[in-house]
Order: structure tokens, then sequence, then C-alpha cells
């Protein structure tokens, strides 16, 4: 009735109410969003060009790898890096010396690190059927462990199980520069024929490279971090530059398999490279009908 007063027991009871409309209000206003913004639609038509190219590129690999392996050959260019393994391992054997391998400071789930532990199970390999010493101080215990596994099955695939010796993959220490002197001191102490840089360097890269290189040691770097790359090409003897390092599983190995992956890849990469050629000259003429499209499909 006219002049009476609401009564409320305290200012929290009201700010509760206040705040209890508000959000009433704004889980309102978001439904009422959500209701004339939402997309029935099961498939983007926008996007199907982005589907039909993912199509072409997997079927090129498919394509490529069962071509591999069928038995034809498959053109992979020459990489000298590569095709010094075997004068390394063999000089290190020749001189009754070891190999040293370092996979640098990239952890299991580095792309670098996996890809240098695959080249290091084609180096096993070799090692093993060479009856050659092969010493690889880790960084991380985890990459130890798997490194482990992997040179005990290249020692088993090699008919070579009682060659294999656990000791010669150790855990060093996670801390980088005292990682660089650990291992330098072991190239001092223990001259080793031939040394391997494969996988994720730093600042310690020049380090180690240099102290290879004072001992004399035939040494073959990679690495995917392009900074590094001029350290290891002044101080070693052969590097693997880019992709380079991701190739050398399949170069190595002859694999079908990674070699029609790589394969498929490198078609893949030419179509792409083909597309922007073209596309840059039809917009020298004037012709904007690609930056259109690739615009509208992104």
């Amino acid at each position: 009735m006219k002049g009476q007063k609401i009564f409320c027991p305290s200012p929290v009871v009201q700010g509760l109410v206040i705040l209890v409309f508000v959000l009433g209000c704004g889980l309102n206003a978001f439904a009422q969003e959500a209701t004339t913004t939402e997309d029935t639609r099961l498939f983007d038509t926008a996007k199907i060009w982005i589907f039909l190219a993912v199509l072409l590129y997997s079927a090129t690999v498919v394509y490529c790898i069962y071509h591999a392996r069928s038995g034809k050959e498959l053109f992979i260019r020459r990489i000298p890096g590569l095709e010094a393994v075997d004068e390394a391992i063999g000089r290190a054997t020749e001189m009754g010396r070891s190999i040293m391998y370092i996979l640098g400071l990239g952890g299991v789930s580095n792309v670098a690190t996996i890809a240098s532990m695959n080249i290091l199970s084609q180096v096993a390999q070799k090692t093993a059927d060479y009856e050659t010493p092969l010493r690889v101080p880790c960084n991380d215990p985890i990459v130890m462990n798997v490194v482990r596994e992997m040179v005990r099955t290249a020692y088993l695939n090699e008919g070579r199980p009682d060659a294999y010796n656990e000791e010669n993959i150790f855990f060093l220490t996670e801390s980088q520069f005292a990682y660089a002197a650990g291992v330098d001191g072991m190239m001092v102490r223990e001259e080793p024929a031939a040394v391997f840089l494969q996988g994720s360097f730093f600042a310690e890269s020049l380090i180690l490279a240099e102290t290879g290189n004072s001992i004399g040691a035939i040494q073959i770097a990679g690495t995917d971090k392009e900074h590094q790359l001029p350290f290891f090409i002044a101080a070693c003897d052969y590097t693997l530059i880019g992709e380079e390092l991701y190739a050398a599983s399949a170069y190595l190995s002859r694999e079908p398999m990674l070699l029609g992956s790589l394969k498929g890849q490198d078609y893949g990469k030419v179509m792409i490279f083909g597309a922007i050629v073209i596309g840059v000259i039809l917009e020298l003429f004037g012709i904007t009908w690609m930056t259109t499209f690739f615009q509208r499909v992104k």
C-alpha cells in the first residue's frame, strides 16, 4: 500500500538479491545470443578446398610409399654428411678407438632429439657389426633410457647382443655447461676417433665442436637450431643443414616406408612452391584470382 516500506533484513541480503538479478539478466542475454548465432551446418563448405588439398597430399604420400614398397628405386639427393657415416665408423675401427655420439640438450619429446635417436640406431647397427665401442653421454635421464633400448635392439638385430654394454650409455647432468664440460673432458681423455653431434644444441655447440676438432676426431654435426649451424660448419667436417637432419634416418636405413614418406613430402612441397610461383606471376599481371581464392579459404 501507499506509504508502506519494503522490509529488508540487512544490506547483505540486498546485495545478494541484486547479484542474483544481474546474473539472471546476463544468462538470459547469453542464451538469446547463443540461439541467434547457432550454426547448424555439419560441414563448412568454405573449407572444402583445404579438405581436397589434404586429400591430394595424403594420396601423394601413400602412392610414394606404395611405389617404394613395390621395389622401385626412389631418387634421394646425395647428402655428403650421411655418406661419411661409414667412413667415420670405419676410421674409428681401424684406429682401435671409440665413437662418441652426442644427442644435444633436447628432451625425449623434442623433434630434433627424436631424429637424432633414429640416426643413432643406424650408427649403432654399424658399430655392432664392426665391434667398435660406442659412447653416448646423455643430458636427460629419460632420453638415456630410450637410447639404451634402441641401441640394445640395434645390437640384437645385428646378432651381437653380447657386444652391447649398457654402461657406455649414461646420464651425465642436466646442467647445460656442466654437461659441455663433462663431455669435453671425456673427449680429451678418451680421444674418440669420430664424434657425432646430432640433435638440439645451444650455446655449448662451439665448445663441443672445438674440443672435438682439437683432438683430431672426424665430426659429423646436425641441428635444427639455425643460429648454431655456423659454428658447426666452421668446426666440423660435415654438417647436416635444415631438414637433412630429419631425412637422415630414411637416407641411412633405406626403409621403403620412410623413403616413400620422404618422397611424398617433397612432392607436396613442390606443389605448394608451384602454387606460390603461379600466384606471384598472376599478381604481376594484375590477376588477383589466386589471392582472392586463398583469402576465402584460409
